[in-house]
């Protein structure tokens, strides 16, 4: 299961938490605008944006987890098991398997009103990508600098959701998270008041009683609550180094721990990796389970103009600085 968030600080961030079992051999990879992306049932893109991301590369393509492309709109898929139901091809509109829809939509879009827009004419298939790599209950959360939108294809269609909170986790829908927002209305970052006997001498023994009741478990519905709270109240520092130190920070309170959330015979979930993208720079970060220390690649210091993938194994060792 994972978390994605958007944050704004000196620049517009955008990231998520990948929490599975085990890696499926990603890489960041950067393709140039002249890569050209084949689809199953569109006709090829020779010429797109350029996109920065975190991949799986299979026969030669990126399977793109999160991503951004160069004029800033990023896009992520979590998993939506239960809801998920891609749709019979259409046609009238444009047929997308789930594995293309990130390229999709980046290599043509600079905004989440044009995404909007391409959306309106784009039918999400259930297609394989192959035997080995099946097709995954998906949802997507979009954003720019101006707007966040989580896209969610159910048995009655595709949905566009405003999201105001910049969160998105995993099931159940987007409008049920939002719903149990009004749960928790009553917590906050502040000191918490005596309303329960007013006439009774109760007194603090804590700092950050005003959050009491904010769920601390692993479901992604609580995690929702958790990520909003956090990212709602978090603040930017204005400077790059700490504003994304910070996005870390605030993806920290919902990563998954080895050994918490067991999964049937597959083993315990963590998370695999987090990552924040600068959108405003185009500089993809990104940290490891195995390793802390927060790496960075810039899609500008590559061939933007080019036709072949650059690819940067991640870095899986823990750093450690010795001080003696």
């Amino acid at each position: 299961m994972c978390t994605a968030i958007t944050f704004q600080g000196e620049s517009f961030y955008f990231g998520r938490t990948l929490d599975v079992t085990c890696g499926y051999r990603e890489t960041v990879a950067v393709t140039p605008r002249h890569f050209p992306f084949s689809f199953r049932f569109a006709e090829a893109l020779q010429s797109h944006f350029a996109i920065i991301g975190m991949a799986t590369v299979a026969e030669g393509l990126p399977l793109y987890y999160d991503a951004m492309n160069e004029k800033g709109l990023c896009m992520a898929g979590l998993r939506f098991p239960l809801y998920a139901d891609y749709q019979p091809q259409s046609a009238e509109k444009n047929n997308i398997a789930s594995f293309e829809l990130i390229p999709w939509i980046l290599g043509q879009c600079d905004s989440v009103a044009a995404a909007r827009a391409l959306l309106k004419k784009t039918c999400l298939v259930r297609e394989e990508f192959s035997a080995q790599l099946p097709s995954e209950p998906l949802h997507w959360m979009l954003a720019d600098k101006t707007a966040c939108v989580v896209l969610e294809v159910e048995k009655d269609g595709m949905h566009l959701y405003e999201n105001t909170v910049g969160v998105l986790t995993n099931s159940p829908t987007f409008p049920m998270q939002m719903s149990r927002l009004s749960d928790f209305m009553q917590l906050s970052r502040e000191d918490p008041q005596n309303v329960l006997l007013p006439n009774v001498d109760l007194q603090m023994y804590s700092r950050g009683m005003g959050a009491i009741g904010l769920p601390g478990d692993w479901s992604s519905a609580s995690r929702f609550v958790r990520a909003a709270f956090v990212r709602g109240n978090a603040l930017p520092f204005g400077e790059e180094a700490k504003d994304v130190g910070q996005f870390f920070h605030i993806l920290d309170t919902v990563g998954q721990v080895y050994g918490c959330v067991r999964v049937g015979a597959e083993g315990f979930e963590q998370t695999v990796y987090t990552s924040c993208c600068n959108a405003s720079k185009g500089i993809y970060y990104y940290t490891m389970y195995s390793n802390r220390a927060v790496t960075g690649v810039d899609m500008h210091k590559t061939d933007l103009c080019g036709s072949t993938l650059h690819l940067f194994p991640l870095e899986t060792q823990e750093r450690i600085g010795m001080q003696n």
